[in-house]
């Protein structure tokens, strides 16, 4: 398949600035991957599609406030975005200014922070952070202190002090991420603890989301895409948790790409398929249409952005036809779309019907 096999048209005013009032005031599409069927439902109404056995797996990376405002000593204003925290106080990060820094120039911030640019690596810039306080502050204590949430760039507006809250999952426990894992932000403590008592087991991985997640497909054959490189966790207790629930034959659902990502490559990783082995490290799977899920048989999950590495792994689950048409349904609809939108629950689609 190539890129235009996954373009849509989205009005402008579908993409939702900010989030609902309360986390689960969303709208959710549920589409069966099986009969394409789809129906409208509130996404309050996931408590009734789930059933005691089933295993929701997600995604606990935490939000970094990522984005820093400053300038150079020339004067000239730099934007700094770190996509990876590499060390105590030095980063990969993308950097905006009117022309690039080399190495060797160095950036002012708020509160005496500075840092200077060693270098390159591929269209990341490799930089280390001090403050002139010398209270060695990590390089995540500095962020805390002065960084701001990294919003999508679709989201036309400055970030707010809501969006410490609201733009970060209520279980999110390891910092590490510079985009949030965006299904798992309509759920709150008290949607959980009802899961929790209708015998909905729920149990968590780790997977760091970078920048990369809102790059379009810049190539037309998809075989010429180059996918971005996530890191990853997966511990041998989850492991252990989600072997005995496919033994038994329960459904693993994964709330979010971020988790199938993570899952996926865990089974592709591990030398059975039947049995996942644990894994810490480095992913750059990319599923497409003709993908053999190893793991998952079902997914929450929001709209994703028009030609997206994301969408294309929608379509592989639930069906590229069926996608498109639950997409034109969700258009005409009028659904919020991607970060602060509204989701869907969808359901794994047999090889036949994935294309």
């Amino acid at each position: 398949m190539r890129r235009t096999d996954f373009t849509f048209e989205l009005p402008e005013e579908l993409i939702a600035q900010q989030p609902t009032v309360e986390r689960t005031a969303s709208r959710l599409l549920v589409l069966d991957g099986e009969t394409g069927q789809y129906q409208d439902k509130l996404f309050s109404n996931l408590t009734e599609l789930l059933q005691a056995g089933d295993v929701l797996v997600f995604n606990n990376t935490q939000v970094i406030p990522a984005r820093l405002h400053g300038f150079k000593t020339s004067g000239g204003k730099v934007e700094v975005l770190i996509e990876r925290i590499t060390g105590k106080y030095t980063a990969l990060a993308h950097i905006r200014s009117s022309k690039s820094p080399k190495p060797g120039t160095k950036l002012h911030f708020e509160q005496g922070i500075e840092a200077e640019v060693d270098g390159r690596e591929g269209d990341l810039f490799v930089v280390h952070f001090k403050d002139s306080q010398q209270s060695k502050k990590s390089l995540l204590d500095i962020l805390n202190m002065i960084g701001h949430m990294p919003l999508p760039p679709y989201i036309q507006r400055d970030d707010e002090d809501f969006d410490q809250e609201r733009y970060q999952t209520v279980y999110a426990k390891k910092p590490g991420a510079v985009a949030a894992p965006t299904a798992g932000l309509h759920f709150d403590d008290d949607m959980l603890q009802r899961l929790a008592d209708k015998g909905v087991e729920q149990i968590h991985v780790t997977l760091h989301v970078g920048a990369g997640t809102f790059q379009p497909v810049r190539v037309d054959d998809l075989n010429d895409h180059h996918m971005h490189t996530e890191w990853i966790e997966l511990t041998a207790e989850n492991c252990d948790k989600i072997n005995k629930a496919r033994q038994e034959g329960r459904r693993i659902i994964a709330v979010g790409t971020t988790s199938v990502r993570c899952l996926e490559s865990a089974a592709l990783f591990s030398a059975d398929a039947d049995e996942l082995k644990p894994y810490t490290g480095e992913t750059d799977i990319f599923i497409t249409p003709g993908y053999d899920f190893k793991v998952i048989d079902a997914l929450v999950t929001n709209f994703h952005l028009s030609e997206s590495t994301l969408l294309m792994l929608v379509s592989a689950f639930a069906g590229y036809e069926n996608i498109k048409r639950a997409y034109q349904h969700a258009i005409e609809e009028k659904y919020r779309f991607f970060s602060y939108g509204d989701a869907m629950f969808l359901t794994r689609a047999s090889k036949d019907k994935v294309i």
